[in-house]
């Protein structure tokens, strides 16, 4: 029991190091590549030891589906979705949500459609939900704003989003 705690802390004095270390302003952090990628196998160890199942897809998205009420076919390049969304960043600062950013706190875009590009991961991750699904995705920056970053999201930046999609209706 001693050994588990003495662990727990020494991750949290790393984890903890490693934000302090990275201030750039009062309101804003700013990672190296290094820094991302251990961070982010931090954040992902939490989810496991917490006992969540965690997936990836090919491109080192990692997801833990949060609910089991989903139905249907899954979403595919063309389908008009409606989600519900959050986006964290790593640090569990909240960035964006559909509940700030629309009136009915849901979102509407085509997937994979010229004139609603999203970032490449949270295309990839509609591809795994299903009508009702519900599921946490962890984003590396390569796959969200990359090495400049974009507007309030800094460079090397792992984005955390909850997704809960609402519709599917097919191309």
């Amino acid at each position: 029991m001693k050994i588990k705690l003495l662990m727990n802390l020494a991750i949290a004095a790393m984890v903890a190091l490693v934000f302090s270390s990275c201030l750039k302003t009062e309101d804003e952090k700013v990672y190296t590549a290094a820094e991302e990628i251990a961070l982010r196998k931090a954040y992902l160890d939490t989810l496991a030891a917490r006992g969540h199942d965690i997936d990836t897809l090919e491109n080192d998205i990692y997801y833990v589906m949060m609910d089991d009420e989903s139905e249907g076919d899954l979403a595919k390049a063309g389908d008009t979705l409606t989600v519900g969304y959050a986006g964290y960043f790593i640090d569990g600062v909240l960035f964006d949500s559909s509940e700030l950013s629309s009136t009915n706190g849901k979102m509407t875009f085509i997937l994979e459609h010229e004139e609603y590009r999203m970032i490449p991961g949270f295309e990839a991750a509609m591809k795994v939900l299903n009508k009702g699904a519900r599921a946490q995705f962890v984003i590396p920056s390569e796959l969200a704003y990359g090495s400049n970053g974009s507007g309030r999201i800094p460079p090397y930046q792992t984005l955390i989003f909850v997704i809960k999609m609402h519709e599917i209706k097919p191309s």
